[in-house]
C-alpha cells in the first residue's frame, strides 16, 4: 500500500519542499518527510495537491498519458454567456499547442469557499463569474491561458479535484491521508524518487505544526 496525501495548497505556496524565498514552500505547510508532489499547482493557484511516497503512483497520477481529469473552480472577469465558452469545449489554439476539448459550465460561487489571502483585486465596474472547468491535460498555466483566449481573464483559480479525489471540505493548509494500492512496478520504470524514505509518522486531518 502507498500513502496518498490530499493537501489544500494555499495561495502563494510554491509546489516544492525546498525553500524558495519570498514564497512559502510545501515544507511550511506540510511537515511530512518522504512524500513528493504528484503533479504540480501554480504558486498563484489554490486547492488540491496530491503527494505520495510511491514512485509508481506518483508517475501514474502525474503522467498526462493516463488522462486524470482535473476539476477547477475558476473566477473570471466579466459575464460570459454559455455560447462564449463554446470554443473551450472544442479546443483553442494557444500558439504553442491546441488544447483538448474541455468540459465547461457556469456555476454559482462554490459553497464553503474560503476567502483568499491576499484578496483578489476586482475592478468595481466589471462583474465576475465562476466557471467549472474540467481538463485532462495540465500544461503550464493552461486554464488561465484558455479563459484569457476567449476574452475572460482568470482572477482566481482553485483546483477541486484530480481523478476521483476532491478537497471534500479541506481548508487551506489542511490535509488528509489515504492508504491506496500502488501500481505494479515494471522492469523498465516506476522507480521511487531518489532518496525516498518510509517515515513512520502518520498525518491527521488539519494543519501541521513543527515538531
Amino acid at each position: 500500500m502507498a500513502r496518498l496525501i490530499l493537501l489544500n495548497k494555499p495561495y502563494g505556496v510554491i509546489c516544492q519542499f525546498s525553500p524558495s524565498p519570498p514564497h512559502q514552500c510545501l515544507a511550511d505547510v506540510l511537515h511530512m518527510p518522504g512524500v513528493y508532489p504528484a503533479g504540480r499547482l501554480d504558486t498563484d493557484s489554490e486547492g488540491l495537491l496530491l503527494l505520495t511516497d510511491s514512485g509508481p503512483l506518483q508517475a501514474r497520477i502525474a503522467d498526462p498519458r493516463h488522462k486524470q481529469p482535473k476539476t477547477y473552480w475558476v473566477q473570471v472577469e466579466g459575464a460570459p454567456a454559455d455560447a462564449d465558452l463554446e470554443p473551450l469545449r472544442h479546443g483553442v489554439d494557444l500558439g504553442d499547442f491546441v488544447t483538448q476539448p474541455a468540459q465547461v459550465r457556469i456555476i454559482a460561487e462554490p459553497d464553503g469557499l474560503w476567502p483568499r489571502d491576499p484578496p483578489v483585486r476586482f475592478r468595481a465596474a466589471i462583474p465576475t463569474t465562476w466557471l467549472e472547468i474540467i481538463i485532462s491535460e495540465g500544461k503550464n498555466r493552461q486554464v488561465r491561458r484558455m479563459t484569457a483566449k476567449v476574452g475572460y481573464p482568470t482572477l482566481r483559480l482553485v483546483r477541486n479535484g484530480v481523478g476521483g479525489y476532491t478537497l471534500d471540505g479541506l481548508q487551506p493548509g489542511e490535509w488528509r491521508e489515504l492508504q491506496v494500492a500502488a501500481p505494479a512496478t515494471s522492469k523498465t520504470g516506476g522507480r521511487p524518487p531518489q532518496g525516498q524514505g518510509r517515515p513512520k509518522q502518520r498525518g491527521r486531518r488539519g494543519p501541521n505544526k513543527p515538531r
